[in-house]
C-alpha cells in the first residue's frame, strides 16, 4: 500500500499526509511481533548511528554531542511524519563537505541557523509539490558529486587519522591538501597505528561474522586496545574525544561529551567563529542564505534516493513530497535541540530494512537507543580515539563513492554523460556541491535538449511514403511529417528545412504532426512563423493529428481556423481530406472552430 492511498485521497495536500506512512504501517496489521521486530531493528541501526553520529559531527566541525542529538531528535520527528515506512535520518556523511566551510566561517550558531533556514526550504518544496522532480537529477549528476563529496571527507579525515598538527586548515580543498602535505613530519605513530588498526578491523570483520555491526566491533576493539597500550607503553599518546573536546557544567569544563538529554537552546544564543553570540539579523541570514539552499537542496536529493532504496528493499511506495515535508520539519525544530543538518541516510536506512524493520518506530527505536547510550555511556564514549573515528569516515566515504558505477560510466557512457560526471566530480572537489550540482544539471539539460534536437525533425512524405494516405495526394499538396517535441531546442531546426523548400505550385501543405507530442513557446513561434510565410505566398497551411497537449498549447495562444491560410485538426485524415478538396477548388466556406473537421 502506497503512502498515497494510506487513508487519503491521492489529491490531498502534502500537508495533510503527513505522517502516512506510520499510518499505513499501523494499519497493515500491527501486533506483538512487529513491536519487536522494530525494536531489535532500532538497536542494531541505533550501534551503528551512535559511533557515526559523533564522527559526523567531529567531522563538520562541531563536537560530537551535536551529531547525537541530530540522530535523537531528528531521527524521531523526521520517521514520524515521513512518508517512508523505513528510512532512518540523522547526519550523512555528504553534508560534511558542505557543513565544515560554514562552520568554519559563522561558528556552531551559524551552522544551526543555515539548518533552520533550510528546513523551511524543504517544507516549501515539499508543500508546493517539488519532490517529484528531485527524480530528474541526471545519474552522471549524482554520481560525479557524492564521488566528490566522498574524496573532500576521506581528505579532511588524513589529520587525525595520521595525528598530524594543523595550526588552521583552509576553506578550500586545495589549500587544505597543501596544509596537510606540509603537515606530514609531524605525523604522530601512534595515532596512525590506532587508525591502520580500526580501518583493517572495520573492513576485515564483515568476512568474519555479520553478527555484530563492524563499527561496534573496530571502535570498541581499537579503544580498548588502544587504552591499555598506553597504560603499558608511556610514550604511546594518541587523542581521544577526552582530549580534543570539552563542555561547559555548573563546575567548569569538564572532558568529553555531556551526559545529558538534548535541550532547548535558541541558535542565535550559540557562538560564532569568534565565540560570541551570533545574534540574528537581516545581514546574517542573507549571508546564511546560499549555505541553507546548499543543506537543503542535498538534503533532499540525499533523502530522497535513500527512499527510493529503500522502496526497492521493501516493496513499498514513498510520497515524495511529505518526505520532503518531514525532513524540513526536522531541520527546523533539531537546530532547537543543539542539532546540525539532518536527512535519509542510506547506509542507515539498508540496515534497518536488513534487520526486518517494519513501521517509522523503528528508526523511533534507534533515537532512543541513541539517547540511552548518551544518559549511560558518555563517560566511556570519550575515551574513543581520535584516529578510530576518522577511520570509520574514511571507510564511509570509501562507501558512498560508488566507485564501480563512476569508472563503469566514464568506461561505457556516452562522452557527453562522461563531461558532466568529470565536471560534477572536480567541482565538487575544487568549489562546492552548489556550484557542482547547478553545472551538472545545466550542462546536462542542454546536452538533453542538443539529443532531442537531433531526433526531432522533418521529412518531405511523398504519397505512397505515408502509411495513412491511401491514394495519391493530388498535384499542389505538400505533405511534411515532423517527428518529435517542438521545444525550443528543435523547432527552429526542424520548421527551417520547411522553409527552405522549392513552393512554386504548392497550393495547400499538411503538417502532419501525430509524432508530435508537445509543443512550448518557441515551437509556437516558429510554426506560426512558418504558417505567416507560407501564406503569403498563397499557400494554405493544414495542422493535422494534433495532439493534447499541443492543441492546449494553441488554443491558449488563440490560434484561430483562419478560411483560405489555416485549419487545425485533431484527425489526421480530415486534414488530408480537406487538402485534396481544396486543391480541387471544393473547400468549404465555413468558419468551424479550432480543430474540428471541414
Amino acid at each position: 500500500m502506497s503512502p498515497q492511498t494510506d487513508g487519503l485521497a491521492p489529491a490531498a495536500p502534502p500537508l495533510r499526509r503527513l505522517g502516512a506512512a506510520l499510518r499505513a504501517a499501523l494499519r497493515a496489521g500491527y501486533d506483538g511481533a512487529a513491536v519487536r521486530q522494530d525494536a531489535m531493528a532500532g538497536v542494531v541501526v541505533g550501534i551503528v548511528a551512535l559511533p557515526l553520529s559523533m564522527a559526523l559531527a567531529i567531522a563538520s566541525g562541531v563536537p560530537p554531542q551535536h551529531g547525537l542529538y541530530t540522530a535523537i531528535v531528528g531521527g524521531a520527528v523526521i520517521a514520524l511524519l515521513g512518508g517512508s515506512r523505513v528510512q532512518v535520518s540523522g547526519p550523512t556523511a555528504a553534508f560534511v563537505a558542505i557543513l565544515v566551510p560554514i562552520s568554519a566561517r559563522f561558528g556552531i550558531g551559524g551552522l544551526l541557523l543555515a539548518t533552520v533556514m533550510a528546513g523551511v526550504i524543504l517544507i516549501v518544496l515539499g508543500a508546493t509539490g517539488m519532490g517529484k522532480l528531485v527524480e530528474f537529477v541526471p545519474f552522471p549528476v549524482t554520481t560525479g558529486f557524492t564521488a566528490g563529496v566522498a574524496v573532500v571527507i576521506a581528505t579532511l579525515q588524513l589529520r587525525d587519522f595520521m595525528g598530524l598538527s594543523v595550526a588552521h586548515m583552509p576553506e578550500r580543498y586545495l589549500e587544505r591538501v597543501a596544509a596537510l602535505v606540509r603537515a606530514v613530519p609531524t605525523t604522530r605513530g601512534a595515532d596512525l597505528a590506532v587508525g591502520v588498526f580500526t580501518l583493517a578491523l572495520l573492513v576485515l570483520w564483515p568476512r568474519v561474522s555479520r553478527r555484530w555491526p563492524a563499527p561496534l566491533v573496530a571502535l570498541s576493539v581499537a579503544g580498548v586496545g588502544a587504552f591499555l597500550v598506553a597504560r603499558w607503553v608511556p610514550d604511546f599518546r594518541f587523542a581521544t574525544i577526552n582530549t580534543r573536546f570539552a563542555y561547559e557544567a555548573a563546575g567548569g569544563w569538564l572532558p568529553g561529551i555531556p551526559r545529558q538529554a538534548p535541550s532547548f537552546v535558541l541558535p542565535w544564543h550559540l557562538p560564532a567563529a569568534n565565540g560570541q553570540p551570533i545574534g540574528l539579523g537581516l545581514e546574517l541570514l542573507r549571508a546564511l542564505a546560499p549555505s541553507a539552499f546548499a543543506i537543503a537542496m542535498l538534503g533532499a536529493i540525499e533523502s530522497l534516493l535513500s527512499a527510493v532504496v529503500a522502496d526497492g528493499m521493501t516493496g513499498h511506495k514513498h510520497d515524495p513530497d511529505v518526505e520532503l515535508i518531514a525532513q524540513g520539519v526536522g531541520n527546523l525544530v533539531v537546530p532547537f535541540f543543539g542539532g546540525i543538518a539532518a536527512t535519509g541516510a542510506l547506509a542507515r536506512t539498508a540496515a534497518n530494512v536488513r534487520s526486518g524493520a517494519r513501521s517509522p518506530l523503528s528508526a523511533v527505536c534507534h533515537s532512543l537507543f541513541v539517547l540511552a547510550s548518551v544518559l549511560l555511556l558518555a563517560p566511556v564514549l570519550g575515551y574513543l580515539p581520535m584516529a578510530s573515528m576518522a577511520a570509520l569516515l574514511i571507510l564511509v566515504a570509501w562507501n558512498m563513492g560508488e566507485w564501480r558505477h563512476f569508472f563503469h560510466l566514464l568506461r561505457h557512457a556516452p562522452r557527453s554523460d562522461v563531461a558532466v560526471l568529470v565536471s560534477c566530480f572536480a567541482l565538487t572537489i575544487v568549489f562546492d556541491m552548489v556550484v557542482s550540482v547547478t553545472v551538472g544539471i545545466v550542462m546536462a539539460a542542454l546536452l538533453f535538449m542538443r539529443r532531442m534536437a537531433e531526433v526531432s525533425g522533418v521529412t518531405l512524405v511523398g504519397s505512397e511514403g505515408h502509411p495513412m494516405v491511401e491514394e495519391p495526394l493530388p498535384r499542389g499538396v505538400l505533405l511534411y511529417e515532423i517527428a518529435g517535441p517542438l521545444f525550443f531546442g528543435a523547432a527552429q531546426r526542424a520548421i527551417g528545412v520547411i522553409s527552405r523548400v522549392d513552393r512554386r505550385g504548392v497550393k495547400v501543405v499538411v503538417l502532419d504532426v501525430l509524432a508530435v507530442p508537445a509543443v512550448d513557446a518557441t515551437g509556437l513561434v516558429n510554426l506560426q512563423s512558418l504558417v505567416a510565410r507560407l501564406n503569403t505566398d498563397g499557400i494554405k497551411v493544414i495542422l493535422a493529428g494534433v495532439q493534447s497537449q499541443p492543441m492546449r498549447a494553441f488554443a491558449k495562444a488563440r490560434w484561430r481556423t483562419r478560411k483560405g491560410r489555416l485549419r487545425i485538426f485533431r484527425s489526421f485524415e480530415r486534414g488530408i481530406a480537406l487538402a485534396r478538396v481544396t486543391v480541387a477548388g471544393e473547400g468549404p466556406t465555413s468558419r468551424a472552430p479550432l480543430g474540428s473537421a471541414p
